[in-house]
């Protein structure tokens, strides 16, 4: 597999995994699609050196990436005081 073909399956394996992170809360979130990708790449990374010194596995799962993204984005909204809530609905 060539250098640019693994780049981009890495790019699209972190939108999807941010996304479903970003789905996963409630509320809206000012990222761009980069900072998405660098969420579910983060997101992956931690879940597969938990899985890996924790578990003994080769690799982390979808599910445990997106878990640990959601983790990293609930903490960014944290630290920037937003917290979890809902879209504000008027009515």
């Amino acid at each position: 597999m060539s250098l640019l073909v693994y780049l981009i399956v890495l790019a699209a394996s972190g939108l999807i995994v941010g996304a479903l992170a970003r789905l996963a809360l409630p509320g809206p979130d000012p990222m761009s699609i980069p900072a998405t990708i660098v969420l579910g790449l983060a997101g992956s990374f931690v879940a597969g050196l938990i899985g890996h010194f924790v578990f003994h596995s080769d690799g982390a799962g979808i599910i445990a990436s997106v878990l640990v993204s959601t983790l990293i984005l609930w903490g960014i909204r944290r630290s920037r005081g937003q917290g979890v809530t809902p879209y504000n609905h008027r009515g």
